[in-house]
């Protein structure tokens, strides 16, 4: 996953130069300077391959040298990484380095307090569609990072029937029928009442999302399903209600919040000399 977005880096540098940085060009082109990336807060670490190409892009002659790696949990004030080489590059590359890094961290770290919320549960969370536009695989990266699960990655690669799909198609069990005969991918349903469970359940997918359920109505489908089918959480989850809704033996929680509300990390690139 990190390889087909490494390769696409270009979007990401053209958007910010343009058609070239007019700021940088003010430094002599034979002016090489080392620099450092600091954090102001605590992460968890995640982008080195984003942040290593796009220097790549711009001059394979940086050198980057790591000082923690990549999923470590890094404190406050830590320095992240070392860099020396043209000092353009360096500037020119600043700023969508640090954008890829300080996102990626941000949601790896709060990937990571999900995943520790549920330790010993047996539950695993999952991240959803709802990501930064283009960014989608590199934050799904990042969620596994921090140590949460993938969810489908987009519209073709797993179904999910949801409350207007079963509207358009009639029934839920219509619905899923229709799935199995047009796709081999994974086939889930959402549910929103103990009713619509055992209507899923008799249609068989391969997995039932339960909506906005009470911590009772959970346990009363995990009874119900005893087995027969993966059971999993959403809507209205967060940190606060996460360790009882594991607990109720759901076997998936899936959780917007990985990707949609993550606040950047502060992270800080320092020129430490420049010579030449």
């Amino acid at each position: 996953m990190t390889s087909l977005i490494v390769l696409d880096i270009k979007p990401y540098l053209e958007e910010d130069i343009g058609s070239g940085d007019i700021t940088a060009a003010i430094i002599p082109a034979t002016v090489a300077a080392e620099a450092e990336v600091l954090t102001r807060e605590a992460m968890v670490l995640c982008g080195q391959a984003w942040f290593d190409a796009v220097f790549k892009e711009l001059d394979p002659r940086v050198r980057i040298a790591w000082l923690c790696g990549e999923g470590e949990m890094v404190m406050a004030g830590a320095t992240l990484c070392r860099l020396d080489g043209a000092a353009r590059a360096l500037l020119t590359g600043e700023r969508t380095a640090l954008n890829l890094l300080q996102t990626l961290s941000a949601t790896a770290t709060v990937a990571r307090q999900y995943a520790d919320a549920v330790t010993g549960t047996g539950c695993k969370v999952l991240d959803t569609r709802k990501t930064i536009p283009g960014l989608r695989q590199a934050q799904k990266y990042a969620v596994s990072v921090g140590g949460c699960h993938n969810h489908r990655i987009g519209l073709y690669d797993g179904v999910l029937i949801k409350e207007n799909h079963i509207l358009a198609a009639g029934s839920i069990g219509q619905a899923i029928r229709i799935a199995r005969e047009l796709t081999t991918a994974p086939v889930e349903v959402e549910v929103e009442t103990l009713e619509q469970l055992q209507e899923a359940l008799a249609a068989k997918p391969d997995r039932i999302m339960l909506d906005n359920f009470r911590f009772e109505d959970l346990r009363a489908a995990v009874k119900i399903a005893a087995g027969r089918v993966e059971l999993e959480a959403s809507g209205n989850i967060g940190l606060d209600n996460i360790r009882t809704i594991a607990e109720t033996g759901v076997d998936f929680i899936s959780i917007g919040a990985l990707t949609k509300h993550v606040k950047a990390v502060d992270l800080s690139m320092r020129i430490k000399l420049a010579h030449g």
